[in-house]
């Protein structure tokens, strides 16, 4: 469960990347897993950067700027502590590219807003509500994105930073990053982080069901084993949400069933505390542990997980059977 208010977080755990130059929405389109080329001004998605082997290495949300402002170029919004080394890898490949990868966290300030009413929020504080998917600009280059789950994204120069945080404070109530992890612990998005970069294949994080990879665009990294595992492969795990009545556990967290003996079957990607108490989280697991219903946190005998309603249906490819139900 998550917060019903609109809340602003200051913290999101995520850097802003900037992509700008004449060859920048060709150069994404051949780097990362969604259809780059295909976003009008204002648009943005959801995309994956994998490995040659199709596992992601990082993922996220990136827009186009809006069509008034196409100077500021592209948005790549990632988590922290992979932001350094996916800019780096990205400019190993840029060679005669015009195209320039920045972190713009040394002038830009990002300010995320969550919750029901969140909309509302930003309505009333800076007269903008992008449709999800979309980006609009106001204030002096400030640029107000809604992400498909429906979290905004809010983007400004520290110099504007003060202004918008008074205007939203007086709309939506100070929240930290746990919080805006629960959201989107709740929307079934997943965040890859340094604990868990290069592990899954984009599918088994359910990055298809949320729309994060193209399979009628063009080559790019690991694009050969995304699209086997999509026409010719059977998943055998996928992405859930869990809560588990513990003080906390962290991304890479290995879960376990009797199905599988000791060896474990499953990966914690994000957690976050659970409004009600304990950790809600999302992981990666064996289908057939998530039909046995009897998932263990972090060792065989450890906290047992109850599985939690997603706000989208997760596919049981080929089994014959079916998830217990929720609740």
């Amino acid at each position: 469960m998550t917060p019903p208010a609109p809340v602003v977080c200051n913290h999101t755990g995520w850097t802003v990347l900037r992509a700008r130059g004449d060859d920048a929405a060709a150069f994404l389109h051949g780097q990362l897993s969604s259809d780059v080329q295909a976003l009008a001004p204002g648009c943005g998605q959801y995309w994956s950067y994998n490995s040659p082997k199709g596992r992601m290495l990082a993922n996220g949300v990136l827009w186009r700027a809006p069509v008034e402002r196409q100077d500021l170029g592209f948005m790549l919004l990632v988590a922290d502590d992979l932001a350094d080394s996916i800019r780096r890898r990205l400019a190993t490949f840029v060679l005669r590219a015009r195209v320039t990868i920045e972190d713009a966290t040394s002038h830009l300030t990002l300010i995320g807003i969550a919750g029901d009413g969140n909309a509302d929020a930003a309505r009333d504080a800076f007269g903008v509500a992008p449709m999800p998917g979309h980006a609009v600009a106001f204030a002096d280059g400030a640029q107000a994105f809604t992400l498909p789950d429906r979290r905004i994204a809010i983007v400004a120069t520290h110099a504007a930073s003060p202004v918008l945080q008074a205007a939203l404070a007086r709309h939506a109530a100070a929240a930290g990053n746990d919080v805006w992890r629960g959201f989107g612990i709740a929307a079934g998005v997943p965040w890859i982080t340094a604990a868990t970069s290069d592990l899954f294949v984009p599918q088994t994080a359910n990055w298809d069901l949320l729309g994060g990879i193209s399979f009628t665009k063009g080559c790019y990294p690991g694009q050969e084993i995304v699209a086997r595992m999509q026409y010719l492969g059977r998943l055998k795990e996928r992405l859930f949400a869990f809560h588990a009545d513990t003080l906390e556990t962290t991304p890479a967290t290995r879960l376990y069933s009797a199905a599988f003996g000791e060896q474990p079957c499953g990966t914690v990607v994000n957690a976050a505390p659970g409004v009600s108490g304990g950790v809600a989280m999302l992981a990666v697991v064996q289908l057939a542990a998530v039909v046995a219903n009897d998932l263990a946190l972090g060792a065989p005998d450890g906290p047992r997980l109850t599985r939690l309603a997603l706000p989208y249906d997760v596919p049981v490819e080929g089994r014959g059977e079916s998830p217990p139900a929720i609740g």
